[in-house]
């Protein structure tokens, strides 16, 4: 190696040192990252700076010094920088770890900023949004979304500004939007669900499929491969080949997301539905094949690695209680591959999506829940996700897809929440100048803000417009005031960990403040993310009104999550009151029931090795208990000054288990001190002569209880006989503990 090359080496080393500088000195300027992490960075900076001017010295020290051959330079060269790394540890420990943290820290630049693309015309169901593929590779992509409101719109990126493509208007709410097309080809088909109906739309917006399923209730979710279209209700699952009823399958509880394993992998059609009770049901044409249990109730699945990963038969899903996993599809058995456990606490899932935003070659995992988090989940070398970033958005996340939108060559995590709002977070650097607080403007940025001035002054002048035009309407004495209606986005979900009911109310307007009133005892437990005052009101258990409590939000709060506890075998009603910020107040009322064993869950597999409580009922014994009791109030009455019950029983003929059963009960009357007495008839009695009998003993003051020993003989009317019986002192052919006395 000769001097120069040397020289080449030790200036690269120090443009890499200044690189490490400019990288640490940007996020230790910048106030979205950690103050602990900021001044950590500052401190490695100063090391980078001294370590390169370092670098500098020494190498101009031993270039002066030399007077020995070529040969000798290079052992003079790595003499001096081995002296450097000996004397100044410290900086050879900061170099360090600035190199091993730079990759780390670059994740927190990667995928920080936000920004908002659009905002939808209402709120968005689960699985609604999706990015169509590019036309050219490493393009951007166009984004399509449905909502409530039965409007599917297309949109694009221009300049940094969502431009629509294309918009339609289906005649209900779409539930759910999915991508199709040739099996193992390209997805760029659009279809939509909106009631029962189905429609297909190319990139362009053509309309080339109007399917009306004619189903009882409303799809709700939906999943195509190829020529084969899945569709659920809440309870029923349809399958259709080209569009013709092929399958169908009705399910224990209610469907909550289906899918398919890729028919180019795996040659029979398998679907695979989630299930409310904690079950994926693997279906084979309309017959059942087997059933996953999963920890929590699934609410989305995903294929892994968006095929299924190697052998096409391995899915991800994402459970109502925060939980992720993996479970692999086998011909006639699962195999549970890992499971993320929901430690901290987070929302449920969502939406899932695999995508490799961190630029390492390996698809990363990224998770939407419920509560607004997105993260981000690498894999490590077992295949088991490790997690890397997560941004808090403040609304549920209904939809996330990873692709290139705004600017080519950078990746983005596109993300549509409940009230429409879809916002992405991008890869694209975030440079800012050191320095003071300076922000220079394009021309086109001084545009654009001129251009959003406008706008809000506008908005402004109709906001004072239709103001004025309430006032003047509410003081009318004719006009008729129209209630306005929002949606409330709900979930009630046991956690199992604590033994608590978590409720999540989310609107797509501010929320004013929540009334709860339960019928049952209930305790409200402290959930972190609640921001809201409570305040509590005196209530009467008496009348069944064990709780009434109010919680008060503070501004632009659009979903508030509450924590409760109920008492085990105590059953009743939960309300929810929520009260929006709109005008003219208005308010809905949510039921919630919660049931008797209201804290337990269904169980699917018994486990034979494990000790179950029992609990032995002895007949016996509590016919005993009952003989005293009756003893102890017989006793009372005859203490009181009253005669003591009498029961006569009435034999028709020789039967001789019917004299042992009138012989128990004689002597049971004699233990608790009720007299009895017998009448015993010929077999050849007439029907009317044993009605006189029973007349006569209804009109006996002294006989209490009247007990006519059954089966009665062939010529007599077995129920003309019982109807003759007074029901004031009728006894049944029960134990005596039944009798009813007249007295």
């Amino acid at each position: 190696m000769t001097f120069r090359s040397l020289l080449s080496l030790f200036v690269l080393e120090g443009l890499d040192l200044t690189l490490d500088w400019s990288l640490f000195a940007d996020i230790s300027t910048r106030h979205d990252i950690d103050p602990f992490l900021s001044d950590v960075c500052l401190v490695i900076m100063v090391f980078c700076v001294i370590g390169t001017l370092t670098f500098v010295l020494e190498l101009y020290l031993k270039y002066m010094e030399i007077s020995k051959p070529e040969s000798d330079l290079n052992s003079d060269v790595f003499s001096a920088a081995t002296t450097w790394l000996e004397d100044i540890p410290m900086i050879g420990l900061g170099v360090y770890v600035a190199m091993t943290l730079r990759s780390h820290l670059s994740l927190v630049l990667y995928v920080k900023a936000v920004y908002a693309i659009f905002e939808a015309v209402g709120v968005t169901s689960s699985k609604s949004m999706r990015l169509l593929p590019p036309q050219i590779p490493g393009k951007p992509q166009r984004i399509v979304v449905g909502d409530h409101n039965g409007e599917l719109q297309c949109l694009g990126m221009k300049k940094g500004e969502a431009v629509p493509v294309f918009n339609a208007t289906l005649k209900k709410k779409i539930t759910r939007v999915e991508l199709g097309g040739p099996v193992g080809g390209t997805r760029e088909r659009i279809f939509a669900t909106s009631g029962s109906e189905i429609k297909g739309y190319t990139k362009k917006g053509k309309n080339f499929l109007s399917f009306d399923t004619s189903l009882a209730e409303p799809i709700q979710t939906m999943y195509v491969e190829g020529a084969e279209l899945f569709t659920c209700g809440n309870y029923v699952y349809n399958h259709y080949h080209d569009c013709k009823d092929a399958n169908h399958f009705l399910s224990a509880d209610s469907i909550c997301d289906v899918i398919c394993i890729p028919t180019n992998k795996v040659p029979d059609v398998t679907p695979v539905l989630a299930c409310q009770d904690r079950v994926l049901r693997v279906l084979q044409d309309s017959d059942l094949l087997y059933e996953v249990e999963v920890p929590g109730p699934p609410s989305v699945m995903q294929l892994y690695g968006n095929d299924g990963g190697d052998e096409g038969d391995e899915i991800l899903y994402g459970t109502s209680d925060g939980r992720v996993g993996l479970v692999q599809i086998g011909r006639m058995a699962p195999s549970h591959r890992w499971e993320l456990p929901n430690e901290k606490r987070n929302g449920g899932v969502l939406a899932l999506d695999s995508y490799d935003i961190t630029a390492d070659g390996v698809l990363d995992l990224i998770v939407g829940r419920d509560d607004g988090l997105v993260e981000i989940y690498s894999y490590d070398e077992s295949d088991e996700p490790i997690f890397r970033f997560k941004q808090q958005l403040s609304e549920s996340v209904t939809s996330v897809q990873g692709g290139v939108i705004a600017t080519q060559g950078f990746d983005e995590i596109v993300c549509s929440t409940y009230a429409g709002w879809i916002s992405a977070l991008t890869s694209e650097p975030n440079i800012k100048e050191s320095g003071p607080d300076v922000y220079h403007l394009s021309d086109q940025g001084r545009e654009k803000i001129i251009g959003l001035r406008g706008e809000l002054e506008e908005l402004q002048q109709k906001v004072v417009t239709e103001r004025e035009k309430y006032q003047q309407t509410a003081t009318s004495k004719t006009a008729i005031s129209a209630v306005p209606h929002f949606d409330i986005n709900d979930k009630f979900v046991l956690n199992r960990e604590d033994a608590s009911y978590t409720l999540s109310l989310e609107l797509q307007l501010p929320i004013d403040n929540v009334l709860l009133q339960s019928d049952v005892p209930i305790d409200l437990l402290d959930v972190e993310k609640n921001s809201a005052v409570v305040s509590y009101s005196a209530c009467n258990p008496e009348e069944g009104n064990f709780l009434l409590a109010t919680y008060r939000c503070q501004a632009n709060t659009t979903r508030l999550e509450l924590k409760i506890r109920s008492i085990e075998g105590q059953y009743g009603t939960l309300q929810a009151y929520v009260t929006p910020r709109v005008q003219p107040k208005t308010c809905r009322v949510k039921q919630y029931q919660i049931k008797p064993l209201s804290l337990h869950q269904r169980t699917h597999v018994f486990d034979d090795a494990r000790t179950l409580a029992a609990k032995l009922i002895d007949g016996r014994k509590i016919a005993n208990e009952i003989k005293d009791e009756v003893k102890f109030e017989v006793e009372k009455m005859v203490k009181e000054g009253r005669r003591s019950p009498s029961l006569c029983v009435v034999l028709v003929g020789d039967d001789p288990a019917s004299k042992t059963y009138i012989k128990n009960k004689i002597k049971a009357c004699q233990y608790t001190g009720i007299e009895s007495r017998s009448i015993q008839l010929p077999e050849t009695i007439k029907e009317a002569e044993l009605l006189d009998v029973i007349h006569g003993l209804n009109n006996d003051e002294s006989v209490d209880g009247i007990l006519v020993q059954l089966p009665v003989p062939d010529h007599i009317t077995e129920r003309r006989v019982c109807n003759a019986v007074d029901p004031i002192i009728l006894t049944e052919l029960f134990p005596f503990e039944y009798y009813i006395l007249k007295w």
